[in-house]
């Protein structure tokens, strides 16, 4: 989204993906794991096994790098002319590790070109990536509004439109034809989320709930498929289906208007409250080929302590609207939290039994602790990791907030409930 804004001011840009998965030398590289392709575009990335980080060598388990390898990495880095700045992107706060090996390979090469970090983690935990990451600069929240005006100080470039009150209607559309190999794009109609979830930063990286013309969307969907020849959509909305007669509803009849020929998806998961008859038709109808539920837990006193969302019932007659749609049951996945904060593992195991009664699969959600919730602190107080000094402990897969009764033997107990 940021590539897409800074070419329309005039920069000239270039993409270095490291979770590249299409270039063939991958193959050959001695104890490569290999990557799968799904349907739909689907899949696992490269990944090399490296030493673990001190803090994590009491986990006899490996410990992988995921993509291209650093050869690789400045291989690409020296293709192009000695840029002007250069923009570094973060996802999960527990893989800043890779955030410092692609600054300190960027540093090698160009010690005199100024580095911004942004993304996930850098705003989830700021303090921690101005100590350690290397980076020049750090940017956290949304960039549209801080880069422009940074990179005209940095570079001294000054692009024709202001930098400020970038709205998403007047924003342009992500640069996805800067990756080499586009096979499938991913959308937001939306950013943010109205909900406040206790475990969940949405508001935290999006503070307000903003929402973009449905037809405008339509037009970029149709752009995509017309020019990329793109058939595959995943939307990653925190709250896609609310107020759905304004919205989707809206979205959907404008996309079957055109007869776009699109394939759509929900990995970010669908709130079960919303899935009503009509939606559900709607959803069928304009090709949604996988649906996946935020559910959290069958548990209705857990579900209240979660923000109530799921009322009782409401679950059942998601599920049988979904059906009398047109959906089958391997279309349908439900999003279960597991390892919250004092959560028992028959909790979680009779969540799975009730997705599974209703003819769904069911997907654990591991609990990642996040910095500044409304259930970090309790995660602080039960976890026996230090998860406010170091992000590694965040992920989700060491099962942060594991107790006594509850630690990664009955993890892979639940896990082998899920495949039935």
């Amino acid at each position: 989204m940021l590539a897409g804004l800074l070419r329309t001011q005039g920069y000239q840009l270039r993409l270095l993906d490291c979770l590249d998965v299409h270039d063939s030398r991958l193959q050959a590289i001695p104890g490569m794991k290999p990557a799968t392709r799904r349907a739909f575009g689907t899949g696992k990335f490269y990944r090399t096994q490296v030493p673990q980080p001190s803090s994590l060598q009491q986990f006899e388990r490996p410990y992988y790098r995921f993509g291209i390898t650093p050869e690789m990495f400045r291989e690409r880095l020296l293709e192009g002319a000695k840029p002007d700045a250069v923009l570094i992107t973060s996802t999960m706060t527990y893989w800043y590790p890779g955030v410092q090996e692609s600054i300190r390979l960027v540093k090698e090469h160009f010690s005199d070109v100024p580095l911004v970090l942004g993304g996930i983690y850098a705003t989830l935990c700021p303090e921690h990536a101005t100590r350690n990451s290397g980076a020049d600069h750090i940017l956290p929240g949304p960039g549209e509004t801080q880069i422009l005006k940074l990179l005209e100080k940095l570079t001294g470039y000054s692009s024709e439109k202001p930098s400020h009150n970038v709205e998403l209607d007047t924003s342009p559309w992500p640069a996805f034809d800067l990756l080499p190999h586009l096979n499938y794009i991913c959308t937001l109609t939306s950013r943010g989320c109205p909900l406040r979830c206790p475990y969940c930063a949405s508001t935290q990286l999006y503070p307000q709930f903003t929402r973009r013309d449905p037809n405008q969307v339509v037009d970029e969907l149709e752009y995509w498929h017309k020019v990329h020849s793109i058939v595959n959509v995943a939307f990653y909305d925190d709250a896609l289906l609310l107020d759905a007669r304004k919205h989707i509803l809206t979205l959907l009849a404008e996309v079957r208007r055109r007869e776009l020929p699109l394939q759509f998806h929900t990995p970010n998961g669908v709130h079960i409250s919303g899935l009503n008859a009509e939606v559900c038709e709607a959803l069928f109808l304009a090709g949604f080929k996988t649906v996946r539920l935020g559910m959290e837990t069958g548990d209705d006193e857990r579900q209240q302590q979660l923000g109530g969302k799921v009322k009782p019932g409401a679950f059942s007659t998601a599920i049988s609207n979904l059906a009398r749609a047109g959906f089958q049951p391997e279309q349908i996945g439900v999003y279960l939290l597991c390892g919250l904060p004092g959560q028992k593992p028959n909790e979680v195991a009779h969540s799975i039994r009730m997705v599974r009664d209703h003819g769904a699969r069911p997907y654990l959600a591991e609990y990642s602790p996040i910095p500044k919730t409304r259930l970090w602190p309790e995660a602080l107080s039960c976890s026996p990791f230090d998860l406010a000094g170091e992000p590694l402990y965040h992920n989700n897969s060491l099962l942060p907030c594991r107790s006594d009764d509850f630690g990664l033997e009955e993890l892979q107990w639940l896990k082998q409930l899920c495949r039935g």
